[in-house]
């Protein structure tokens, strides 16, 4: 047996649970392109190229609303800052994995980061196709899904209204997971706070960029703090 079958045959196991997770996103994320107009070509290439869900379902909305290329750009920024975060955590993780390392930079997802950064990788198999493998599923999974809800979409005639709300059912997932994972509650509150009190200020349509920069400051300034907690 090869190193990279035997490194797809350890990595396939622990993305079955994301399979079930990116797919039903995945659809619902293609049928609500589908039900705003889009051809299923739209979420699939924005699924390949973008490949940040969340993003995905505000750049739908994007696309529809007035041209705004610099909010777009920040609000693209202030979603995925996080990644910032995963990547300079995996520069040791990702040493020495030769040209597989563009693949991994580009396709890093919560998940395929979760997996690649906890994961104990066996001594027979090779970590660079252990996180290859890991990543391009997770990808497939999620692209595929897109692309299968875009094409179901046009054949759906039940309504569909309401759909839009699988976007904020995925926040509140990350949020609460976030909670269950941390003894720290600090950062979540900050982020809960800081969303309530620029959503008073700024409203419905306004807030989302002045909260984010609103937590972002607010992390910041007690990031030394939760740090010395959490030894």
């Amino acid at each position: 047996m090869n190193t990279k079958t035997v490194a797809f045959k350890t990595a396939l196991p622990h993305t079955i649970p994301i399979c079930a997770g990116f797919t039903f996103l995945g659809l619902a994320y293609g049928i609500y392109m589908s039900k705003m107009g889009f051809s299923f070509i739209y979420p699939f290439l924005m699924a390949i190229t973008i490949f940040a869900g969340s993003m995905e379902f505000i750049t739908a909305n994007l696309l529809v609303s007035a041209f705004d290329p610099i909010n777009a750009f920040i609000l693209a920024l202030m979603v995925n800052a996080r990644h910032l975060f995963y990547g300079l955590s995996m520069l040791e993780k990702y040493h020495g994995t030769g040209k597989k390392r563009f693949f991994l930079i580009f396709g890093m997802c919560d998940e395929s980061f979760s997996i690649n950064c906890t994961t104990p990788i066996p001594k027979n198999v090779d970590k660079g196709w252990f996180m290859f493998f890991v990543t391009l599923m997770n990808y497939l999974y999620w692209a595929i899904g897109a692309a299968l809800g875009g094409i179901l979409g046009k054949f759906i005639t039940f309504s569909t209204e309401g759909i839009d709300f699988v976007m904020t059912a995925l926040f509140v997932v990350i949020f609460l997971t976030q909670w269950d994972s941390q003894k720290n509650h600090t950062p979540a509150l900050i982020g809960l706070g800081a969303s309530v009190l620029a959503l008073l200020i700024f409203k419905g349509e306004n807030f989302i960029i002045p909260s984010m920069i609103l937590i972002l400051i607010s992390l910041t300034s007690v990031r030394k703090k939760l740090e010395k907690e959490d030894k």
